[in-house]
């Protein structure tokens, strides 16, 4: 802006002053002299700046290396030994656990306490997950339920993770009797189960129709799901509902028949 302002009087000049022409010259070849002096130190701020994005990305990825490892530490909880559960093994050193409660009590503290240390790092994410699965089996579920809406906040759109922490949160909504939020979630997970956990999400969200008495609904979820989804676990399980809901006097729709294959394109005319 500087520079604009000092041409700008140089113009005012030459139209004034016709004369002073050779003396508004010289004065713009300063001006050009700073010009450049500026441009090379806005040439070495970039220079400066390049460098400092190299020495971030280095600092982020020691920072992603000593949380994973951090993380490896709190998750080796897992591997101790828990009695009537785990038996130990020769050469053990660390004292059992007295239960899976005592062990997920455990691991909450601990991996609450890493999540704190190493926030926003992709481990924070992964403990984040783990740790719900602890909240839910410690009966926790408002606690299991935001830890895994952590994990989806810190997760990749295309981590297939995700549809087991909405999973997570659709049970732990189901643990509390709200069946109709827990259908939300199911929804949820089908939409980002990919190739993981595939119809698991309609196979959910079906059983909660049932819980809410709509169980011709939740056949017809049932029946076009083993239509979708054939030969996968959802699928088999699917089934198995729905000879119980035939069983109970509900009306099973019939499956739809497969999709046809598309026709292959006529070829071209010569």
């Amino acid at each position: 802006m500087a520079g604009t302002t000092k041409t700008e009087k140089i113009r005012q000049k030459e139209l004034s002053q016709p004369d002073t022409f050779q003396k508004a010259g010289t004065e713009a070849s300063d001006w050009l002299a700073q010009r450049q002096k500026i441009i090379g130190l806005a040439a070495g701020v970039l220079i400066l700046g390049g460098v400092g994005v190299a020495i971030a990305s280095e600092v982020s990825k020691r920072g992603e290396e000593k949380a994973a490892m951090a993380l490896g530490q709190a998750l080796s909880l897992l591997d101790r030994p828990v009695e009537g559960v785990q038996p130990a093994q020769p050469g053990d050193t660390e004292k059992p656990f007295a239960n899976v409660t005592e062990r997920d009590q455990e691991l909450v503290k601990a991996l609450d306490a890493f999540r704190k240390e190493h926030g926003g790092t992709r481990s924070a994410a992964t403990a984040a997950l783990t740790e719900g699965n602890a909240q839910f089996r410690l009966g926790n579920y408002p606690g299991a339920q935001a830890a895994f809406g952590e994990f989806l906040k810190g997760a990749a759109q295309n981590d297939p993770l995700r549809a087991e922490a909405f999973e997570g949160q659709g049970y732990a909504l189901e643990a509390e009797g709200k069946f109709d939020d827990a259908i939300k979630a199911f929804e949820q997970m089908n939409a980002a189960s990919g190739t993981f956990l595939v119809g698991m999400g309609d196979y959910h969200k079906a059983r909660m129709l049932i819980l809410l008495g709509k169980k011709e609904e939740a056949a017809q979820v049932l029946s076009k799901l083993t239509t979708a989804h054939p030969n996968t676990a959802a699928a088999r399980q699917a089934g198995e509902r729905l000879a119980v809901l035939a069983s109970e006097g509900v009306k099973v729709p019939a499956p739809e028949a497969p999709a046809a294959p598309a026709a292959a394109p006529a070829p071209a005319a010569e």
